[in-house]
């Protein structure tokens, strides 16, 4: 059921928004070139598949004039960012059967080796585009906060749920709410975040 209701909405909502769609493809193509960001994670049963956004940072620089994550970032790329616009070409990893539409979002492979034994039954379930963490802070909670919030959904799942992280989720992205972080999570490595190790 899980699975064939995340086909049909990702479907629905990719047909339905494919104007957009087309229009970012192109104003990212011509922004930053690309216009897809392909990045591996970790998936079900912590198998790997490549995750598709679209690209918000410009390339790095061989002149080493834009060395952080935060200089590379466009305005378009912001944008995309703050109203979750990048997150669009996720659809497709839904459709494909990557991902669920609700779930633990899936992270970097390279945090595999360092998760507490509590955390790793997050890969039990495919990873999702939304989940019970970013309706509670979003960006703005630390590793083991999201962690344990993805523990808690494994744990607790169930459609009424999903149905209710999705129409918070919605919520959320309209007024914007956490999507400035104001935890530096996105070029932590796992293993050296302070408030996740023990």
């Amino acid at each position: 059921m899980k699975r064939a209701f995340d086909f049909f909405v990702a479907l629905i909502s990719f047909l339905v928004l494919s104007p957009v769609f087309l229009v970012l493809m192109v104003l990212v193509y011509l922004n930053v070139g690309g216009p897809f960001f392909r990045q591996r994670r970790i998936g079900h049963e912590e198998k790997i598949f490549h995750l598709f956004k679209f690209k918000s940072m410009r390339d790095k620089d061989p002149d080493k004039s834009l060395v952080t994550n935060a200089q590379r970032v466009t305005k378009l790329g912001r944008f995309m960012r703050n109203t979750s616009l990048d997150e669009l070409p996720g659809l497709l990893n839904i459709i494909k059967g990557d991902m669920s539409l609700v779930g633990p979002r899936p992270l970097l492979v390279e945090y595999l080796p360092y998760y507490k034994p509590e955390h790793r039954k997050r890969h039990s379930i495919k990873p999702g585009l939304t989940g019970l963490a970013q309706i509670n802070g979003r960006n703005n909670t630390t590793w083991q906060e999201r962690l344990d919030y993805d523990a808690l959904y494994v744990e607790n799942h169930n459609f009424w749920l999903d149905l209710q992280i999705l129409l918070k989720t919605a919520g959320k992205v309209f007024k914007r709410e956490g999507a400035e972080s104001n935890v530096d999570l996105s070029i932590v490595r796992l293993d050296k975040a302070e408030d996740y190790l023990e």
